[in-house]
């Protein structure tokens, strides 16, 4: 089914209001899916709807708390999501943290008691789109093992930068896990097979079987480096907001057990500050990568595909269509 983005975001907001969730939280919510389904990251769109509301029905997703936003020092932001969805959340503590970064060149922003986060690299882009450096951390429930461990401890956990630039930010969003655990999920909804060399099942046996693959671990991105990394992010995450660590947090893909109790942090800074040329020193640097043959910078397909997708729409599969017509008419 082809949608156009407006009859898209409408079909999505449907659904959570339906949830009884309030306007702002469905509207945060849907902005967040369509603007993935834009990218051309379905992953992380519409296919994640029915987990979600599965997991509100349950109890699971806290669709109808409001999350509490302080400030416990002049320059950090505190969250606490209350086990809503994070995108509301997460909107929340940047309305708040892009004044205080404008003001005095530095925020941190924690978000806590929090749930999926979709892509990251949106956050760190819309910050950067103020003028302002930006790097996010998140923690997922456990999907990689430490390296030489044969037991899931650390979740995929993106790790996101952002940076001002014309006409777009430079951002650069990545997975700790070879491939994002979305795409997984995914495949194993279409019935498709993995490639080799993104998973491994309970055994520590590579599997190309998408279910075998959920059941068991993933593999770093980098081997023993994207292991560490996974901890680095893990800490900077959850340690440091209090949450739930990857190994402690429940599922992001089914409605039972308690919320996920995840986290999220952002660290915002102003390159003014050290660095007035900062914008002339980023050109001399980018165009030293674009000047070599086949070079291109990260993040730019991603911008020129949400272009054409805005203009000639998105296609979902008609059984999710379906499904969704179904549930935002209840």
């Amino acid at each position: 089914m082809l949608l156009d983005i407006q009859s898209l975001h409408q079909l999505g907001k449907n659904v959570f209001l339906s949830l009884g969730a309030s306007e702002y939280v469905s509207t945060c919510v849907t902005d967040a899916l369509v603007l993935a389904e834009l990218d051309g990251i379905p992953s992380h769109g519409f296919s994640r709807i029915p987990f979600y509301a599965d997991q509100a029905l349950s109890g699971k997703v806290a669709v109808k708390a409001q999350a509490r936003v302080s400030t416990p020092a002049p320059t950090v932001v505190r969250v606490d999501a209350a086990h809503n969805y994070a995108f509301p959340a997460i909107t929340m503590g940047l309305e708040h943290a892009i004044p205080l970064c404008r003001k005095y060149g530095t925020t941190l922003l924690g978000v806590t008691h929090s749930h999926h986060c979709g892509v990251a690299g949106h956050f760190v882009e819309r910050i950067a789109r103020e003028g302002f450096i930006a790097l996010s951390f998140a923690n997922t429930p456990a999907a990689i093992a430490p390296w030489n461990g044969h037991k899931a401890s650390f979740g995929t956990n993106p790790l996101a930068f952002a940076c001002p630039r014309q006409p777009h930010p430079l951002v650069i969003d990545m997975s700790l896990s070879t491939i994002a655990r979305g795409k997984i999920m995914l495949a194993k909804q279409k019935g498709e097979s993995i490639p080799e060399g993104w998973a491994l099942d309970v055994e520590g046996k590579a599997t190309t079987d998408p279910a075998r693959a959920l059941q068991g671990t993933m593999l770093p991105v980098g081997g023993a480096k994207g292991a560490t990394l996974a901890l680095m992010v893990e800490i900077l995450s959850a340690t440091l907001n209090g949450a739930n660590c990857a190994f402690e947090a429940s599922s992001l893909f089914d409605a039972e057990g308690a919320a996920p109790n995840i986290a999220q942090s952002f660290i915002l800074l102003d390159p003014a500050h050290l660095n007035p040329n900062f914008p002339e020193h980023l050109e001399k640097l980018c165009a030293h990568i674009l000047g070599q043959k086949g070079t291109r910078l990260p993040g730019e397909r991603r911008i020129q595909l949400r272009e054409k997708n805005r203009a000639r729409g998105i296609e979902i599969a008609d059984t999710l269509y379906a499904e969704l017509l179904q549930r935002a008419h209840k």
